[in-house]
């Protein structure tokens, strides 16, 4: 049902560094369609993880194997030196463990939505209804309305959430229920923006701290009037953040 490409090349010769995004759970590499053309400049990689999009009929091999998948198809299609690396919601954790793993492969890292807090019950609860409810149509244009997505983005939500197994939904959600942050993040000393949206829950701005505590360097915000998956929400103000980012400075509108 996926056919957005992994890598969208500059249209002219560019010595920037690529840009690998890594996509949140139970879609895939096409929510990272709003960004393409504010980074036509940059060669964008945009790798589907084990699971999910044109890789739906692939088991999930757990977080650590996935950081090492997301190297490993980076570096097939051409790029072998550091890379700046951005990752949402499961792409945040993903990018954790390619930060601690392969700390030389990644040159920044700009993380947003990272739910790390060990599950609670509430959390339990979330993820058994989701089991129990992953082929209903209703329950994933809930899921799309309560993420603030617009209109014309919650389709290919409602879709390609229905497309997802249950065994890879299971297995993700084990991942992400266990939080936590990687022992080794330590290993990587380089650029690091964490965000949440300011109206992301509260688990996830919670986490904020425990990146922060794990990697010193780490600079912790807000984005203003956001929820989780806030790159489709407002595209100018997440685009405008990562090209700030990327240039070596964290957006003014950032809240501390």
């Amino acid at each position: 049902m996926n056919t957005f490409p992994e890598v969208h090349s500059a249209g002219t010769a560019t010595t920037e560094r690529p840009v690998v995004l890594l996509h949140g759970g139970n879609v895939a590499n096409w929510m990272w369609e709003p960004q393409l053309s504010a980074f036509e400049d940059r060669t964008v990689l945009t790798p589907d993880l084990p699971g999910f999009g044109e890789r739906v009929g692939e088991d999930w091999p757990g977080l650590d194997a996935v950081a090492d998948d997301v190297v490993a198809r980076v570096t097939g299609h051409g790029v072998d030196g550091p890379f700046d690396l951005v990752g949402l919601s499961l792409g945040a954790l993903t990018a954790l463990r390619v930060l601690a793993r392969h700390p030389d492969r990644v040159n920044s890292a700009f993380l947003t939505s990272a739910p790390l807090t060990p599950a609670g019950a509430g959390m339990r609860l979330y993820c058994a209804l989701q089991a129990a409810l992953s082929r209903a149509r209703w329950y994933w244009r809930a899921q799309a309305a309560v993420f603030g997505l617009p209109e014309d983005s919650r389709a290919r939500y409602v879709e390609h959430g229905l497309s997802v197994r249950r065994e890879t939904a299971s297995a993700m959600a084990a991942d992400v229920c266990a939080g936590g942050v990687p022992a080794d993040l330590r290993r990587y000393t380089g650029p690091l923006l964490a965000i949440a949206g300011e109206k992301d829950s509260s688990a996830v701005r919670r986490s904020l701290s425990e990146i922060a505590r794990a990697a010193p360097q780490t600079r912790s915000r807000l984005a203003p009037g956001m929820h989780h998956i806030w790159n489709v929400e407002d595209p100018e103000l997440f685009n405008e953040v990562l090209r700030t980012w990327l240039g070596g400075t964290v957006d003014p509108r950032l809240l501390s």
